[in-house]
């Protein structure tokens, strides 16, 4: 009656997923069509398979292939989800009935998170030093202003972005689609809110 009954640690593969999981990942593969890596028919395809998905195991195999988008060992073991960019390499921003800024030489990861409610958020790329050439920024705008100034030689994607609801998003610059370095992708949603990205004002004497 005594005998101890062993318990077969859960493989981190199995975990269960949640929600929250689910439409992390549906988010991580908009960027990948932001970056042209799948087709629509593959973010589809993939994009069932992840809201269908169970355990982690199974939600990482839709991004196991996509370079840059999941950890090397998140993909083998996924024990590191749902966080598809190692720490350090991300950075979240949030105002709520606030506001935020930053500018001058200020140091931009591969992955910014905008979580605005009712407050402003301005980022001055002019000095900024930036990690890789491209910049995934990732929008959640409610009833807020987002703002971001880019120097003349950078570019904007914004055919990620795919909820905008009472909300306007006003490119002064005319850089989506051509090529620059860096380039800013933008994905995620704006309820209520405004996206106003300018070059720097030049002052005349």
């Amino acid at each position: 009656m005594g005998e101890e009954t062993e318990t077969k640690p859960l493989s981190p593969r199995d975990i269960r997923v949640s929600d929250e999981d689910r439409e992390h990942v549906v988010a991580v593969l908009q960027k990948a069509i932001g970056r042209g890596l799948i087709d629509l028919d593959e973010f589809t395809q993939r994009t069932d398979t992840a809201l269908a998905a169970r355990t982690r195991g199974e939600l990482n195999a839709v991004l196991a292939d996509l370079p840059g988008l999941v950890h090397r060992e998140a993909a083998a073991h996924a024990h590191t989800f749902p966080s598809a960019v190692p720490p350090g390499r991300r950075l979240e921003l949030t105002a709520q009935y606030s506001s935020i800024s930053r500018g001058g030489p200020w140091r931009v990861p591969p992955e910014v998170i905008i979580r605005n409610k009712y407050g402003s958020t301005k980022l001055d790329f002019t000095e900024a030093q930036v990690e890789s050439p491209i910049v995934h920024i990732e929008l959640d705008a409610k009833w807020g202003s987002v703002e971001v100034v880019i120097p003349e030689h950078a570019a904007i994607d914004l055919n990620a972005i795919t909820d905008i609801k009472y909300g306007s998003v006003n490119d002064k610059t005319g850089s989506d689609g051509r090529p620059g370095t860096p380039r800013l992708v933008f994905s995620g949603r704006l309820k209520g809110g405004s996206l106003t990205i300018r070059h720097p004002r030049r002052f005349f004497h």
